[in-house]
Order: C-alpha cells, then structure tokens, then sequence
C-alpha cells in the first residue's frame, strides 16, 4: 500500500486565516478552491469543516466573534483579483457551534467578499465588505451591515469601485473604517470612517499610497487600545495616529504584506 498526500499544504491559495482569541491552538484557514478548514492543535493537524455545506469553494474571509467563538463567519469569494483564476463565491455562512455546521444567511450576489468584522461585545452586529461582481456594473456591492446575526441586511456604503478594507475599533465600535482601491474613481477612492457604526460615512483622505499595490496587499487595521491610530498593509507599511489624515512609513519590513 502506498499513501499519498491529499491536502490541505495548499488546497488552492489561502487568502483568508483567523485564530481564537485566548486560543492559541485554534485556527481556521479558508482557501480559494478547497473550502474552509480547521486546527486544533496550532497546525499540526487540519480538518475541512466546510464540505457538505458550503455550495462552492472559494472563500473570501473569516470572522469570529470576540465575545463568543462558537459564532463564526465566513464571506465567499476570493477577494483578490486575479485575471483568469478568481472564483466567485454565494454569500455568507455562519456557525455557532465552532464549524460543526453552518447555514447561509445571503448577500448571495456580492459574489466577491474581502473583510468580515463583528463587533466585540456583540456576536449578533457585523459588518461585510462586499466586491460585487468584477467585470460588470452590480448594486451588490459595498459595506453591508447586520444587528442580527445575518438574518437581515443593510447596505450602508455603496461604491462603484473595486477591493476593499474593513475594521472597527475596539475602544470604540461606533468607529468604522473602510479602504477602497479604484484605479476608475481616483477622487473617490481611499479611507473613509464612520461614527457612528456605519450609519453614515465621510471620505477621510484619497491618499494614492494607502491602495498603492492593492492587490493582495491592502489591509487595515485599528489599535485596539486607540481608536485614532490606524495601521495600512500595502506595498509600504503605514501608520496614522490622527484618524487617516496625515500618514508615516514604517520602516524595517519586508514590502510585500
């Protein structure tokens, strides 16, 4: 008898990974063509957790919530463009038993989605960055927000533009940041913030820097102990310390992130 290795050291490109708060031997990995699996041993040993219930494959990010990691979620769709090998995904899934089931709770025409964020104290409020279809115009696109649980759905941020970035504070939940790349609507795209928990939004800065290589490579990020401080993953490495409007290099790291 002879073995052979059927997985997951790849299971396509891995473009969304999350751990447990207070955990540190479990993680979820979800990758662009072999669903969404699981460790709970740091790594050593990975099991898929999502065949039989997710209709496709390619998934686009994970969340898991702070205050209850039973609840988690997890956006289909690869998030990162890539000419003739992005796949689309069908929604949303959520699980509260840690990932021994699921159920899809919509946003099945966003097709692409790059960020989940919950809310720390509450597993039932979230917020979905959604890419909508690439290569066509679609209303299925944006910043949608959910009070519960992923019953029901608001889009609070609509753009016409391409991949995004999502993050909320944790000193303060009513601060919502979200990143847009667009290489079609200059004056629109970059970092904008809310106050009041998605409910209405302004355009902090355009700044070309902060979607330089936006690729893979745009990430955000919010101290958790400073709402004001915002940390930038794209080709360079940027810090704020004054809410988006001015921004510094940080230095001693690799440029790609």
């Amino acid at each position: 008898m002879k073995w052979r290795s059927i997985g997951p050291f790849r299971g396509g490109r891995s473009t969304a990974s999350v751990g447990v708060l207070g955990n540190p031997q479990v993680y979820y990995m979800g990758t662009t063509g072999g669903g969404l699996w699981k460790t709970e041993d740091a790594g050593l040993s990975w099991r898929n957790i999502s065949d039989g219930y997710f209709k496709t494959g390619s998934v686009g990010a994970i969340a898991i919530a702070d205050s209850d990691p039973n609840v988690i979620y997890v956006g289909m769709g690869e998030h990162a463009p890539r000419g003739v090998k992005t796949h689309h995904g069908d929604g949303v899934y959520k699980s509260t038993d840690a990932g021994k089931t699921w159920k899809k709770i919509g946003l099945d025409a966003t097709q692409h989605i790059s960020r989940i964020i919950v809310h720390p104290k509450n597993p039932d409020v979230l917020w979905v960055a959604a890419q909508g279809a690439l290569y066509s115009s679609s209303r299925e696109r944006g910043i949608y927000k959910s009070t519960d649980g992923g019953a029901t759905w608001k889009n609070v941020l609509y753009v016409k533009m391409g991949k995004m970035a999502i993050a909320v504070s944790r000193s303060n939940p009513e601060k919502v940041y979200a990143l847009i790349e667009s290489d079609s609507y200059e004056s629109e795209r970059g970092l904008y913030v809310s106050n009041n928990a998605g409910k209405s939004w302004s355009q902090v800065t355009n700044e070309p820097r902060l979607v330089q290589r936006a690729w893979y490579y745009i990430e955000l990020f919010v101290d958790p102990k400073n709402e004001n401080t915002i940390y930038v993953l794209s080709a360079p490495f940027l810090r704020s310390n004054d809410g988006g409007r001015t921004w510094e290099t940080i230095g001693g790291t690799h440029g790609d992130f």
